[in-house]
């Protein structure tokens, strides 16, 4: 029980003075997190060559990074809420630093591979941290609702604009993709010390009630869930099976945790929210589908095509519309017509971007590719930042670092499922030799199959009978 003598945590009722450089600060590191992962995308190949990496080690690079992200968020916003927010934002935001430098130093492919994974870890805490930073710091309505806009539109325009920023640092060196992110991530450790609000002493409790152990079976499941995926191509049917029995006792052993444990990882309950359930699974199609058409396109234009890496990043820029029309655009229509219907909308758009690839042809100019970029801007532009609003919906405001840490844990599995799924498929496709321009036809329909459910799902809410939430102890 709150007593008298316990000042209630400060609430931003306008977007002016502090609350803006709050928000500012905020969705820097959001935008940071994005942008890393996407600049790492278009260096690929030049990583490969100073490492000697084929396809099946550069995948590793990717999936490292959004394994431990995606492994280790339901910890990160589960520590958010016991531990305190502004503690868990600046410890994992320092964690992000050091290890973004050690992996612009590394000398060997495994280091690269250690350092990636470690880095995605620190994400994993500093996201849902910062998410829940906004949600209980600004007042409930139209400041907190803008709030999220604009911080999902950071984190939209860092996946888009990151690609071009991969692109040009690399023309000097693949290991400015480490370096830079360092360089940006002390510049926010700095603001977060003097912008992030104090933790009540309410919020702050013992080390000891972090289910460590659910972390630790999620996130080994997780693994060898994607390793399966992965290797199903090129592996004995034997190899998948185990690796795959391996996967499911683990996602087992971590539900019988969450049932047992006094302080659990996830309140399954929470999973009985219809609301909650359909925003994560749209989340989780919509990055797979993302991620693994990037990926398909990055090999088609470097490796088909011949393209440098500043011509596919340049190609790729105007996918960063999102970055202007997200903070614009999205709150108005979201005011007039509400989430649910933008952010179907933003998903039909996804699909529609990847139905436009399709007839790619192996002299396609960038006039022939840009419909379906514009429209993959469009879809970030309608459909992430409305996904940040719609994850706390229904939500205590206790479990409001949970519920953040579901919907980036929906984004991260996603995109290594995504990439995992677009890889195998390539593999199968080429079999065994170079790939063509009909396997790069092939690998499209895996992240348009995503798509295409994605929206069936969110037309359930959009058209379906008004939705009865689970309460669940």
């Amino acid at each position: 029980m709150t007593t008298s003598t316990t000042p209630p945590e400060p609430e931003v009722k306008r977007l002016d003075g502090h609350g803006l450089g709050l928000l500012l600060l905020l969705s820097g590191a959001l935008f940071l997190e994005g942008a890393d992962i996407a600049m790492l995308a278009v260096a690929l190949p030049s990583i490969g060559d100073e490492f000697d990496l084929g396809a099946g080690g550069l995948q590793w690079v990717m999936s490292a990074y959004v394994l431990g992200y995606g492994g280790f968020l339901l910890l990160g916003g589960r520590a958010a809420d016991l531990l305190g927010r502004r503690r868990m934002f600046l410890i994992s935001l320092a964690v992000f630093v050091v290890f973004s430098g050690i992996g612009g130093l590394a000398t060997e492919s495994w280091m690269l591979i250690v350092a990636r994974f470690v880095t995605g870890i620190a994400a994993a805490f500093m996201t849902p941290a910062g998410l829940s930073i906004i949600t209980t710091g600004f007042a409930e309505g139209a400041a907190r609702q803008k709030a999220l806009l604009i911080y999902g539109a950071a984190g939209a325009a860092g996946f888009s604009l990151g690609l071009v920023m991969g692109g040009l640092l690399t023309l000097a060196d693949w290991r400015w993709v480490f370096f830079a992110p360092v360089i940006m991530s002390a510049l926010f450790f700095a603001a977060a010390i003097r912008l992030v609000p104090a933790d009540p002493p309410s919020s702050r409790r013992r080390v000891r009630e972090l289910d460590l152990s659910g972390a630790v079976s999620l996130a080994a499941g997780l693994l060898l869930l994607v390793y399966t995926l992965e290797r199903a191509a090129h592996a004995s049917a034997w190899a998948t099976l185990t690796s795959a029995a391996a996967s499911a006792l683990a996602l087992a052993l971590f539900v019988a945790i969450e049932r047992r444990t006094e302080e659990p990882l996830v309140r399954l309950g929470i999973l009985r929210t219809a609301a909650v359930l359909r925003v994560d699974t749209v989340a989780l199609l919509f990055s797979g589908a993302f991620f693994s058409f990037q990926f398909v396109i990055v090999l088609y234009l470097q490796e088909l095509r011949g393209w440098s890496t500043l011509e596919t990043s340049l190609t790729l820029l105007i996918m960063a519309i999102d970055g202007v029309l997200a903070p614009t655009l999205t709150p108005r229509l979201v005011t007039r017509f509400g989430h649910a219907p933008v952010l179907t909308a933003g998903l039909v758009a996804q699909a529609l971007s990847f139905v436009l690839f399709l007839p790619m042809t192996a002299d396609w100019t960038y006039f022939a590719m840009l419909p379906s970029l514009v429209a993959m801007g469009f879809a970030f532009t309608l459909a992430y930042g409305t996904l940040a609003i719609a994850a706390t919906d229904g939500v205590e405001d206790s479990e409001h670092g949970l519920a953040g840490g579901l919907l980036y844990t929906a984004f991260q599995v996603g995109a290594a499922l995504g990439l995992a799924v677009v890889s195998a498929v390539l593999v199968a496709a080429a079999d065994g030799g170079a790939l063509t321009l009909a396997d790069y036809r092939v690998a499209l329909l895996v992240p348009l199959i995503a798509a295409v459910v994605a929206v069936a799902v969110s037309l359930v809410r959009t058209f379906g009978r008004p939705e009865v939430v689970g309460i669940e102890p």
